[in-house]
């Protein structure tokens, strides 16, 4: 037992020592931390110091040149206001010596000051009115060559981007018959089948000595159409009699519907257009069956789409716009036989009765300007409309009404005074108008191709567009002996 006490108290005792030297080991660390941390806050401190004693020497020196400064300026200012002062004293005896000066003048040339100050600014109003129009027409001469590059470039890319093929469409359609019987058989017993068919079409039908063919003749193309259809499918058929005549005048309505919603749809699809309201679509598809001077109304309006997208892409614009407006310009010729007033307007109200956006309203609406245009997609839809009209075979007339139509615009260009003969060339799409020197000078030039321009616009109806061109020569003739 005494063995064991004295072996726990030796373990005791060795263990105290370790932790007393364990203790002493921390101890000294931590005082050696202490040390290092406390040098680290002095040298921080240090640093704080220098770096404030810096700032403080720069406010100073910043201090010390705001007064350099600030006397310069009190210097200055009293430069100044001693030049002042001085250029005070010159400007009084300059006006001084001007108010003599200007009464010995009036006393000279027996004139007041107002008297002379209105000769001089007259003389020198006329001179600056010469001067400001030589600068007025240099300017527009070059402004109109450059524009007129750059449109012609423009005009030029749409246009080989969009070379459609043009057809020209009569207001007659032929139906061919397997043999001259089957004349017989549509004009029926007592004419009775071909007035079936007359009243419920509304198309003539002209049965001549044309062998095995039959002729429709009528201005609705629609109806003429749906009388083609018809006669075709009676023809198939055979039984030819007025109940079946009825019944295939229905069914060809019924597919004359469905023919143009689909005209209408594959016309958006080509284009790249989508969204527009049913009841627009079709419009779109009955101006399938429509014709101006003979140009298809829809393939017209196919082309504009096509023309002022690529116009309007080119201008750096969204095509979108321009796109929508040149497909859906037309719109109101397949609705001016049931609504009163000029297609453009029509058009325009019922683009804007089925929601379509206020910039595609106004392009239909100023297409042929019966409304002012204000944006840049209206301009260029008028332009593609005129190029389309414009193309070579694009459109057609008669000769009489051609020949009419040229002796209209010669007569109207002579009306002006000061006309000594006008000519129409390039088929009545210009006219070239010579004026007489000494009653029509160079700005009553201008002002008169305006003016005829207005009058062509207002009297006259035309494909396209018609160039004006106002031509005043000066010729000085002199004999030597």
């Amino acid at each position: 037992m005494d063995n064991a006490r004295e072996t726990a108290e030796s373990v005791i005792n060795n263990a105290n020592k370790e932790a007393e030297d364990i203790k002493r080991n921390r101890l000294l660390e931590a005082k050696e931390e202490i040390l290092k941390e406390k040098a680290e806050i002095e040298k921080e401190r240090e640093a704080r110091r220098n770096e404030l004693q810096r700032f403080e020497q720069r406010l100073i020196n910043r201090e010390e040149i705001l007064d350099k400064k600030s006397d310069q300026m009190d210097r200055r200012e009293r430069n100044i206001k001693q030049k002042e002062n001085e250029a005070q004293k010159l400007k009084d005896k300059a006006q001084d010596l001007e108010r003599k000066q200007q009464e010995e003048l009036e006393r000279i040339a027996k004139l007041s000051r107002e008297e002379a100050r209105d000769i001089l600014f007259s003389n020198l109003e006329n001179e600056l009115q010469l001067d400001l129009a030589l600068r007025v027409k240099q300017g527009e001469e070059k402004i109109r060559e450059e524009c007129d590059r750059v449109a012609r470039m423009i005009i030029t890319t749409a246009i080989q981007k969009w070379a459609a093929d043009q057809v020209v469409e009569n207001t007659v359609s032929v139906v061919s018959l397997p043999n001259d019987e089957m004349k017989g058989r549509i004009i029926g017993r007592e004419g009775r089948n071909i007035r079936m068919l007359e009243s419920l079409t509304g198309i003539d039908l002209i049965i001549d000595d044309t062998p095995e063919a039959v002729i429709l003749s009528g201005f609705d193309p629609i109806r003429r159409e749906i009388a083609r259809m018809t006669l075709e499918k009676l023809i198939i058929d055979g039984r030819i009699h007025p109940a079946r005549i009825e019944e295939m005048v229905e069914k060809s309505q019924k597919e004359m519907e469905t023919r143009i919603r689909e005209e209408g749809e594959q016309a958006m699809f080509k284009v790249g257009v989508t969204g527009i309201h049913p009841e627009i679509v079709k419009l779109l598809g009955k101006l399938r069956f429509r014709t101006s001077y003979g140009q298809n109304v829809l393939q017209h309006s196919m082309e504009v789409a096509f023309l002022s997208g690529t116009m309007a892409a080119e201008l750096g614009l969204d095509p979108t716009v321009a796109k929508r407006a040149g497909l859906l310009h037309d719109i109101g010729k397949a609705l001016n036989s049931e609504i009163e007033g000029p297609h453009a307007l029509i058009g325009a109200k019922f683009a804007e009765k089925h929601k379509e956006s206020r910039d595609v309203v106004h392009a239909i609406a100023a297409h042929h300007e019966d409304e002012e245009q204000q944006t840049i997609e209206a301009v260029l839809i008028q332009a593609a409309d005129a190029i389309s009209a414009a193309r070579p075979g694009a459109r057609r007339e008669t000769l009489e009404t051609y020949i009419k139509r040229l002796e209209k615009l010669e007569t109207l260009a002579n009306s002006f005074e000061g006309v000594e003969k006008a000519f129409a060339i390039q088929a009545g799409r210009e006219i070239r108008i010579m004026v007489r020197p000494d009653l029509v000078d160079d700005s009553l030039s201008a002002k008169m191709a305006r003016d005829i321009v207005r009058r062509i616009e207002e009297e006259l109806e035309y494909p396209g567009q018609i160039k004006v061109t106002v031509i005043r020569e000066t010729r000085s003739v002199e004999y030597a002996k």
